[in-house]
């Protein structure tokens, strides 16, 4: 691995051998999403406690100051929508020239093992693992499922996961599932976990994030999860503390809800402020 390769990586899991990775790429496929209709505004109070940042390039450009910027991770798959016929009729949207002029510390890049477009996205998933390893950027797999929700199984993710390492993805992120160790233990590259199960209380999100750093995960790429919330400042802080600190879902939930009375504590003060 050439000192370019490891540098990079370096940029993205702390020394600790852990990352917090916020992503913001949600409208490339869904449009304008619930809370990050303006995605710099979303993605600024959150800057100074997440480690990276999944974007696709047209954001990034307009909508991140690149004096300060956290590592980007960038999304180089797209081409279908929610609207549209398949989700996992993906193709490669963003050439490796850009990339490098963009600076990057990694390329992102969808996958739909199972699906009518599992060959393709596969394809597009090796010949930007061959750009990647050419210019010393890794590339981070991300098994979709696109509309199909109730393949986030064990089984299905272990061997969707299993076959971006094989074509050279340098880490895969997959959704967090029961059984979780068997998708870690059968992917000989690191895992990053995406959200996890739809639930309705920060606990449940803190403890299934706990439970797949127990089992090898060396990190989390939560979006919704954070800056939908409506305190996003104590969530993110809460999940660091987790992802970094080890800390249970009961330690995290305190730190939420310290945080949060913090925020409600400024929110108060700015709005007496613009009385």
């Amino acid at each position: 691995m050439d000192w370019g390769f490891k540098n990079r990586i370096s940029q993205v899991v702390q020394r600790d051998g852990h990352c917090l990775i916020v992503p913001i790429d949600h409208g490339y496929f869904q449009g304008p999403t619930r809370k990050l209709e303006k995605p710099g505004d979303t993605l600024k109070p959150l800057l100074p406690y997440c480690d990276a940042v999944f974007v696709t390039r047209g954001v990034l450009r307009q909508a991140i100051d690149p004096k300060g910027s956290k590592p980007i991770i960038l999304r180089v798959s797209g081409g279908s929508s929610v609207v549209g016929p398949d989700l996992a009729d993906e193709g490669i949207t963003t050439s490796i020239e850009d990339a490098i002029r963009l600076n990057v510390s990694a390329l992102g890049i969808s996958i739909f093992v199972g699906t009518d477009y599992e060959k393709q996205s596969l394809l597009n998933l090796a010949k930007l693992v061959d750009e990647g390893e050419r210019y010393g950027i890794p590339v981070m797999a991300v098994t979709a499922v696109g509309k199909e929700l109730e393949k986030r199984d064990a089984r299905y993710l272990a061997l969707a996961s299993r076959i971006a390492a094989e074509l050279g993805a340098r880490v895969v992120k997959t959704y967090w599932c029961e059984n979780f160790e068997k998708v870690v233990n059968g992917c000989p590259v690191p895992v990053i976990m995406a959200g996890g199960p739809q639930v309705e209380t920060e606990k449940e999100v803190f403890s299934f994030v706990y439970d797949g750093m127990q089992k090898g995960a060396i990190g989390i790429n939560l979006g919704r999860n954070i800056w939908q919330n409506e305190y996003p400042i104590a969530m993110i802080k809460a999940l660091r503390a987790i992802v970094h600190r080890d800390v249970s879902p009961m330690e995290a939930q305190e730190i939420y809800n310290s945080e949060k009375s913090e925020e409600t504590r400024k929110k108060y003060v700015r709005k007496m402020k613009q009385k």
